[in-house]
């Protein structure tokens, strides 16, 4: 197997994250909790757009972790990749966006 630099069995160990801070560790566990409960969005709901942010922050802990909940919760292939394409579509629309910085700059420079 090809050694990366995100190792798969780390996921598993997220917990152990609070051993320099365990209360630190604990609120943070029982707020990341309470977001993925039941409520006015279901947690089928939350994993796709845990997923889609999972790709977006490009976080191969978290793609791993909402590609697996997502299949729980009962999303389909398609319903993940549309959930992907949405978060593409945004992080493209927001780099080009700031293209229009660029224009203004060129814009000046150019007068």
């Amino acid at each position: 197997m090809t050694k990366t630099y995100y190792d798969p069995k780390h996921l598993p160990k997220f917990g152990d994250i609070g051993e320099g801070s365990p209360e630190l560790a604990e609120k943070f566990f029982s707020y990341y909790g309470a977001v993925f409960e039941e409520g006015a969005l279901s947690v089928r709901e939350k994993a796709l757009i845990a997923l889609a942010v999972s790709h977006a922050i490009q976080c191969p802990y978290c793609i791993d972790a909402y590609s697996k909940t997502s299949l729980q919760e009962g999303a389909d292939l398609e319903q993940m990749t549309e959930a992907v394409h949405v978060a593409t579509a945004i992080r493209g629309g927001a780099s080009l966006i700031h293209g229009l910085q660029m224009l203004e700059h060129t814009s000046k420079m150019s007068m």
